[in-house]
Formats: C-alpha cells, structure tokens, sequence
C-alpha cells in the first residue's frame, strides 16, 4: 500500500481516520442488515438506509465502553468495541490535535486491526450481530 516511500503526516493522518469510518461504516452496515435484512432480503430500502443511518459516533462509544454489557457478548463482538474505541480514539487524535505525529508502521497496524475487527464482526452469529445492533441503535429505558 505505501511501500518503500516515506508518506506525508497528512496521508497517515487521513489514513488514521479511514480506518476508522471503515469500522463505523462496518457497524452501520451491521445495524442495518441485522434490523431490516440484507440485500436480497424483502426489505424496505428506506427502512434499510434509515436504520444505516440510526448509528450515532457518541453514543456507539459508550455502549462500547459498557463493560458490563459487552462484556455478555462473545469475544469477537467485543474485539470490534475495542477495535472501534482505539480507532475512534486515533481518529479524534489525527483530525484535530495539530501536534499528533503518526508512524508509517503504527498506522499500518491499525489498518490490519481494522480490517480484522470487520472480519470479526461479520464472523459473528446473526444473534449476536442483531443484539448489537439493537444495543447500538436503540434507547436503552429502565
């Protein structure tokens, strides 16, 4: 991907926040397909773009810091939260902290951690994958 050459701070900061829309767009699609059904599926394609679009950046993060809650899904589930925080995290870091210095190896790593939390996500059981969703997307009322 980036070879032998020495990238810009401004490539590894944009590839920084790639991977992370990769993980929040893994995670709409997830939502999305696990609410209204997959492509193929008899389903309602605004229904399918409105649930797509239901993921909230804020709100994604704390239920991923939920440790009580994720800690009841299995472990490839809550690789992709952990996944998700450490890039959000790297992402807020590259995209507005001006002093934040990325390392051609580092972000190379992440992009391979990314890919494999996707993996991990789309590995999983459709239960699972619906119980996130629904724990993602939904007001959670006492």
């Amino acid at each position: 991907m980036m070879g032998g050459w020495k990238p810009r701070q401004s490539d590894l900061r944009r590839a920084v926040s790639t991977a992370y829309y990769a993980l929040f767009h893994a995670l709409c699609r997830n939502c999305a397909d696990a609410l209204i059904g997959t492509v193929g599926a008899n389903r309602s394609e605004p229904a399918w773009r409105q649930a797509y679009r239901s993921v909230n950046h804020g709100q994604a993060r704390d239920r991923f810091r939920n440790g009580t809650v994720m800690a009841k899904f299995p472990a490839d589930i809550q690789d992709f939260g952990n996944a998700f925080l450490d890039a959000q995290r790297k992402r807020h870091a590259a995209d507005y902290d001006p002093s934040w210095r990325a390392a051609k190896a580092v972000v190379l790593t992440d992009i391979g951690s990314a890919e494999a939390a996707i993996g991990k996500l789309r590995s999983a059981s459709m239960k699972h994958r619906r119980a996130l969703a629904a724990w993602v997307t939904l007001v959670d009322r006492k």
